[in-house]
């Protein structure tokens, strides 16, 4: 049978080594050989002897919180074998995180990571009630995390010269160092007429990096996952 289908760039391949890699870029491989941790429902396919199971809140101490502000539910894989991730075709992209690092995530963008990271659900200072933007994901520890975006990043810097201001709907994560805040861009007067549509931001400030997605939509959660 002849197909560009079979091109030797959509054949999985087996793993040399445990953890995760790329697939391609909607998808991520992962090896396991113990336990990693995922999103529910985001597992596409698996080969070997592994064990999905959903985590309650709180696992093993690591995680205060299995469910995100933004309704993200996690499950544990355990066992021996290879495991694809993916969600609603968004693009994936792996991040290193060393010891020191610290890394803040919207839940509705993280896809899976090592059990060697440490997460907690952290309220964002500074936010208030803001729609996406309260409760984030905190990553410290040393591992993977396999991130989503709807579309290619923006990636930012921040400095002290020069804050960053973003949609609340379209951050995707930051230097967990950075100060928060809100910031109202629009007018009494414009809010009065109808307003601009861009009435407040999360401004970050200080030195490090913002990752927003070229979209303001917010993904609808479908039941189960």
């Amino acid at each position: 049978m002849k197909s560009d289908l079979f091109a030797s760039e959509n054949m999985a391949q087996q793993a040399t080594a445990p953890g995760m890699s790329l697939q391609n870029a909607k998808s991520v491989k992962y090896a396991v050989n113990g336990e990693m941790l995922a999103r529910q429902g985001s597992m596409i396919a698996f080969r070997g002897n592994l064990q999905f199971e959903r985590k309650g809140q709180g696992i093993g101490g690591m995680l205060k919180r299995a469910v995100t502000g933004e309704g993200l539910a996690l499950m544990s894989v355990r066992g021996q074998g290879e495991a694809w991730f993916a969600h609603e075709a968004a693009n994936c992209f792996i991040v290193e995180i060393e010891q020191g690092d610290a890394l803040t995530i919207n839940g509705r963008n993280v896809l899976c990571f090592d059990p060697t990271l440490s997460y907690e659900i952290k309220m964002v200072k500074g936010a208030g009630m803001t729609g996406g933007g309260l409760f984030n994901s905190l990553f410290t520890g040393h591992g993977k995390l396999a991130v989503i975006c709807e579309g290619n990043p923006i990636v930012i810097p921040v400095s002290p010269q020069y804050p960053v201001y973003v949609d609340t709907d379209a951050v995707v994560g930051w230097s967990a160092h950075l100060d928060t805040s809100l910031h109202r861009s629009q007018s009494v007067g414009s809010m009065l007429r109808g307003g601009s549509g861009e009435a407040v931001q999360l401004m970050l400030q200080g030195e490090g990096f913002v990752i927003v997605r070229p979209s303001e939509h917010v993904p609808v959660i479908k039941a189960g996952h």
